[in-house]
């Protein structure tokens, strides 16, 4: 067994996608490090998506493969829903009776096997996917799911509206995390999205935190033809952690 690349840096974009009347799929992208820390560039690699249910250790309720190749900066992207199925079917699966985690195994350069590097929470179902259970479960609107899209191209504050929603940054563009937003109660949380080349800079007010650094910030820079994701969760008063940056 080739052992030669040992550190593989997962993140888990939690998002949805609709093609036409292809099923919805989760968005998921991956950086691939060799041991020294440099990254792996453009190489053929096997990955194998396991979702599984209710804990780390849960049963796997749908499995499936993909042969990305990595980009000149390690980086490869699928979607979830969109491999090869080895078991289970992604459509049926009831996204009410989580939690879910998500499973990462990969093959490289002729590895005798798949070797586990990462395992994710699932922390929020995509709307996309969820609304299909909701459907079966309440007929008149017992509830509301969001999962709507505002698009920004201008710098403003963050809003009410944002929580549980899809900023899409589709311009260069800052968004402001105000002191005292008191409209975000702790654990809820914003996806963000810069679209085709536009760049989106979070920042904050005064001294709220963000990954823990007070007047923190982040920037996600895409590139024509491509989105880069993120997601915002509140974990205390005047304090959030971002990732995908």
């Amino acid at each position: 067994m080739k052992t030669s690349y040992l550190l593989i840096y997962l993140f888990l974009l939690q998002s949805f996608m609709v093609f036409g009347q292809t099923p919805e799929r989760i968005s998921y992208q991956a950086t691939i490090l060799k041991s020294d820390n440099s990254v792996l560039p453009e190489t053929r690699v096997a990955m194998k998506i396991a979702i599984l249910q209710h804990s780390f250790s849960g049963n796997s309720i749908y499995e499936e493969v993909h042969n990305p190749i990595t980009s000149s900066t390690g980086i490869v992207s699928l979607e979830i829903g969109g491999g090869t199925p080895i078991s289970g079917k992604f459509s049926e699966i009831d996204w009410a009776e989580g939690p879910y985690f998500i499973e990462t195994l990969v093959k490289i350069n002729g590895d005798d096997s798949f070797r586990l590097i990462g395992s994710s929470k699932l922390l929020s179902v995509p709307y996309a996917l969820h609304s299909k259970t909701a459907e079966r479960l309440v007929g008149d609107g017992d509830y509301v799911l969001k999962a709507m899209v505002f698009p920004l191209e201008n710098s403003r504050d963050v809003s009410s509206a944002d929580i549980g929603n899809i900023i899409e940054c589709t311009a260069d563009a800052t968004l402001t995390l105000t002191s005292d937003f008191t409209d975000m109660k702790i654990g809820e949380m914003i996806n963000i999205e810069a679209h085709n080349g536009a760049i989106l800079n979070v920042e904050t007010e005064g001294q709220v935190k963000l990954n823990y650094t007070p007047n923190g910030s982040a920037t996600f820079e895409s590139v024509p033809g491509n989105v880069r994701f993120g997601l915002i969760r509140k974990v205390d008063v005047n304090s959030y952690i971002i990732s995908g940056q």
